[in-house]
């Protein structure tokens, strides 16, 4: 389903989020099928090819309605407790009015001004740079901002932050990440235990089928040349078959986190500068943000829910994010505003070795300061740069702001 606009988005994500749910159901029956055929195997390792998956068919109807259930008490599980369990992992907490004036009232103005229910506001404490919103329906979105960004960013740069989450959650983006974390974990956890389960057994070549790995091998080994005939080869071409479904169901798991398109970052970053009306705030708060957004013990699932996502896929194929710099070449393209560059902070420079002041001899000249980037034209939301190339020192905007 494509998305032309904004109205469009939010259906094609709603719609997405249906497929995606109905994917757990099929990833599930996949994993239980897979389960069944090594299940089969353990009991009788004499079979053909034919029998197992005849059996093990049977074995999938049979489990049918548990697997639906269980699949389903999942979701209902994630639906009412994803929060907390995103909380316990990053150690988010709630904060209020009295806790966090500045915060709070950033975020309660974009709200505000444009008639978006307020989220809950939650602080992580860590040093990295990074946000994220969560949240299935209006009484559990939520707003998590690390304790390093708020010290190091300011108070524009962090409103273009909200902005940024708040476009997530008004974009339904929030929804589609939730449900595609759900599907992933459930399916990781599946296939974990049955690889667990797999390993824990080994295969005995006296015609017996699988036994435990810590049963005694005397007697396999004692039986090996008198009982080679009658091994059941169908059985190690079932196994192959069923790790190769639950294989097949972990990469389905990835892929499905693919179906976020990484479009939606895009999105998210023009419709912060939408609820801003300041580009260049958004910009220098991704130049700071860059690199720096590493969430320490946070799980991949939660890595792609933020501002930022320094976790790159292999050849940058399964990254879920753009990359920074592609992220301001699209604001300065279509909101002609001013890049920077990368910009260090002062934490970065606190342990870097002082360097030796030149010694102005007398008579000498001062040397002459490199020039300043010349001013850009104002973008589409008014405000220009002042005459010192400083953003934020021209005229005001429409919106009365500057940039």
């Amino acid at each position: 389903m494509a998305a032309y606009g904004l109205y469009t988005h939010i259906a094609s994500n709603k719609f997405r989020s249906m497929l995606l749910l109905g994917g757990l159901f099929l990833l599930i029956y996949v994993l239980v099928y897979a389960g069944a055929l090594i299940a089969e195997v353990m009991i009788n390792g004499n079979g053909s090819v034919e029998y197992y998956l005849m059996r093990a068919l049977r074995d999938l109807l049979a489990a049918f309605p548990y697997a639906t259930a269980a699949a389903a008490a999942w979701i209902v599980i994630a639906y009412f407790f994803h929060q907390n369990m995103i909380d316990a992992v990053t150690g988010g907490e709630s904060v209020t009015r009295q806790q966090e004036p500045r915060l709070y009232n950033l975020l309660e103005n974009l709200c505000i001004s444009r008639g978006i229910p307020m989220p809950k506001l939650k602080i992580m404490d860590s040093p990295a740079l990074n946000a994220f919103a969560t949240g299935l329906n209006r009484r559990q979105y939520s707003v998590t901002v690390t304790a390093g960004l708020l010290n190091a960013l300011n108070d524009q740069e962090i409103e273009a932050v909200l902005g940024h989450e708040l476009t997530h959650i008004r974009n339904g983006d929030v929804q589609l990440m939730v449900v595609a974390v759900i599907i992933a974990g459930v399916v990781g956890f599946f296939g974990e235990l049955f690889f667990r389960m797999f390993t824990n057994f080994s295969w005995s070549s006296g015609g017996s089928g699988w036994s435990s790995s810590s049963s005694s091998s005397r007697s396999s080994s004692s039986s090996s040349d008198s009982n080679s005939k009658n091994s059941g080869g169908g059985a190690v071409i079932v196994v192959i078959i069923a790790i190769a479904l639950i294989v097949v169901a972990w990469l389905m798991s990835q892929v499905v986190k693919l179906a976020l398109s990484r479009s939606r970052e895009l999105l998210a970053d023009a419709g912060s500068v939408e609820l801003t009306k300041n580009p260049d705030a958004m910009i220098s708060a991704l130049r700071k943000i860059e690199n720096r957004g590493e969430l320490p013990g946070a799980t991949s699932a939660v890595m792609e829910l933020c501002v930022d996502n320094p976790r790159e896929g292999f050849a940058d194929l399964f990254a879920t994010h753009p990359p920074v710099q592609s992220r301001v070449d699209a604001l300065v393209k279509f909101a002609g505003c001013h890049d920077p560059g990368p910009l260090a902070l002062p934490s970065d420079t606190d342990d870097a070795p002082p360097q030796d002041a030149e010694v102005e001899q007398p008579g000498s000249e001062a040397p002459t300061p490199p020039p300043l980037r010349s001013p850009s034209p104002g973008g589409p939301w008014g405000g220009t740069s002042g005459p010192d190339g400083v953003p934020g020192t021209g005229p005001a905007g429409p919106w009365g702001r500057h940039r």
